[in-house]
């Protein structure tokens, strides 16, 4: 009997197929993968087309999340660099940073010997004064003995960056002023240098980014290497854009209220 018995399990054990041979032979076992790849796209397009209001929605809601970032990491840097600019500045430093106009030189426009040293940067002869940048009228104020009214007039009408002379200059490095003792002061409206100048809270001196008697550089590729060793700091902002920048129109204010132009 135990025989018997023994012989038919070993029969049924030879006689069943493999697990193997079973999945291979299921039509359900095996789906090509090409096809599975088909079905899931049928799959996912057909929600799509079904939910296309909702999928905008997400899509509108993920491009608006990426575009708030890239605008805080940008507003981030910004900050950091007028930061670092500042502090360049406070500590007598000298900068390279972008103007309403061209590229410039500045420092501190307290500090004489900031001044000085820009001088030797351009090779100029320090009797020829340089031009300031604020960010308000008020500021003007300060660094002015008495605005004559003409100024306000000129600066109400004015579609370009406007550099004005004034008599009476004070709270300023005197080696800034011409013989006369006036100064040059533009108010700064590109984003920018104004608010650069309005952390920095004094005015900084603003002139081009080149050697006495070669060619202003319109953009940062233009600067020669030369200038660029030469500064403590090299402001980021600005440096990828290419435009066509044009000097400021400069006219002198006499304290009788005469104007003269001495660049359109």
């Amino acid at each position: 009997m135990s025989g018997n018995l023994n012989q038919s399990v070993r029969r049924t054990i030879t006689n069943t197929p493999p697990i193997v041979s079973l999945m291979k032979s299921s039509p359900k076992a095996r789906i090509p993968a090409n096809k599975k790849r088909n079905t899931t796209r049928e799959f996912f397009s057909k929600q799509l087309l079904k939910n296309e209001d909702l999928f905008t929605i997400m899509l509108s809601f993920v491009l608006s999340l990426f575009l708030e970032q890239k605008q805080e990491d940008m507003s981030m840097t910004i900050n950091d660099d007028i930061k670092q600019a500042c502090e360049v500045m406070q500590r007598g430093g000298i900068i390279l940073y972008p103007t309403d106009t061209i590229w410039g030189i500045g420092c501190d426009a307290t500090n004489a010997e900031a001044v000085q040293r820009v001088y030797k940067i351009k090779q100029r002869a320090d009797s020829k004064a340089l031009i300031i940048l604020t960010d308000s009228e008020a500021k003007v104020e300060y660094y002015v003995s008495e605005v004559p009214e003409t100024a306000w007039q000129l600066l109400d009408v004015a579609v370009k960056p406007l550099t004005l002379i004034y008599p009476g200059a004070r709270n300023l490095a005197t080696n800034l002023l011409a013989d006369d003792g006036s100064i040059a002061i533009r108010i700064t409206k590109e984003p920018f240098s104004q608010r650069l100048c309005r952390q920095f809270r004094k005015a900084i001196v603003s002139t081009s980014a080149n050697i006495s008697g070669n060619a202003a550089p319109h953009n940062f590729s233009e600067i020669s290497d030369e200038i660029k060793n030469a500064v403590d700091y090299i402001v980021t902002a600005r440096r990828d854009k290419i435009k066509e920048s044009l000097p400021s129109s400069i006219i002198k204010l006499e304290a009788d209220g005469t104007i003269k132009i001495i660049r359109e």
